[in-house]
């Protein structure tokens, strides 16, 4: 919630930010009083020191749009100068995705949120935990040559995690492990060798990166969630298919951080109870 500020304190916000856009877009009083059609006197005593006269909202409007920032800002209702439309563009953005986490975007991401926790519900099994040999039954019919590049991918996210920058919190819905030890569904055809040894790779990760790494099984027949990742207070990016949302606004960054939680509330499987549940699958290949 917002703190309500006195007349004075607004007036010398104002003052201070109106000063301030003036000198970032190097803005003269004269030329500033021409585009809001005032006197330069208007202006003066606007900027002067002490004041605690405050414009009119014409004015305050007026001065906004002369020196491209948001009336809101120059009043002290937001800490964000930008306007309505630069606000917009910058919270929300449409990135293309590739079929594998290869592209240099998501490896930006997940350095920017270095320190903060990174909150992921994967589309099928987390990339950074899979064997070589199940990125390229994966992934080979789609990228060909470009295969050693999700492979890289995958071991630098890895490496980013055994190096404890960041906390992760996985959550998977519980069918998904158990069609990909029984190769069903998506992972029908999947030689038993490849399963077997991809999840004792799975197994060993989760003990060993436990706390660090925290994988959360959920009832999908209970709770639902799209493939979404959420880089600490900064950034969360619902992933599309061909395309990621990425939002940056705090409102909708602390909504998917919330819906995340609820996962993790609700999972059928603990962070603790996880490893047993997997070597339990692997003793049924």
């Amino acid at each position: 919630m917002q703190t309500k500020q006195d007349k004075r304190t607004r007036a010398r916000t104002f003052r201070d930010r109106l000063a301030l856009a003036m000198i970032k877009t190097a803005m003269s009083q004269a030329r500033l009083a021409r585009a809001v059609g005032v006197d330069r006197s208007t202006i003066s005593q606007l900027l002067a020191e002490n004041s605690t006269r405050l414009p009119n909202a014409q004015v305050a409007a007026e001065c906004a749009l002369a020196l491209q920032v948001s009336a809101d800002w120059l009043l002290g209702l937001t800490d964000r100068p930008e306007m309505g439309a630069e606000l917009l563009a910058a919270s929300l953005a449409v990135t293309e995705a590739p079929r594998a986490l290869v592209d240099a975007q998501i490896f930006n991401w997940h350095r920017e949120a270095a320190g903060y926790k990174i909150r992921h519900v994967p589309a099928s099994l987390p990339d950074m935990l899979k064997t070589e040999a199940m990125l390229r039954w994966e992934y080979d019919p789609h990228l060909g040559k470009s295969i050693e590049q999700a492979i890289g991918a995958s071991r630098d996210r890895l490496e980013w995690m055994r190096a404890a920058r960041s906390d992760y919190e996985i959550a998977l819905p519980l069918h998904e492990v158990t069609s990909f030890a029984q190769a069903s569904g998506y992972y029908e055809g999947l030689p038993r060798d490849l399963r077997a040894a991809q999840m004792d790779h799975l197994i060993a990760l989760t003990g060993q990166l436990y706390p660090s790494l925290r994988l959360y099984l959920f009832d999908a027949r209970r709770v639902f969630s799209a493939p979404v990742t959420v880089f600490g207070p900064l950034l969360a990016v619902v992933y599309l298919g061909r395309h990621y949302l990425a939002f940056r606004d705090s409102i909708r960054v602390d909504s998917l951080t919330q819906h995340f939680d609820w996962l993790v509330r609700e999972s059928a499987l603990g962070a603790r109870d996880v490893t047993a549940h997997l070597q339990a699958l692997r003793d049924r290949i």
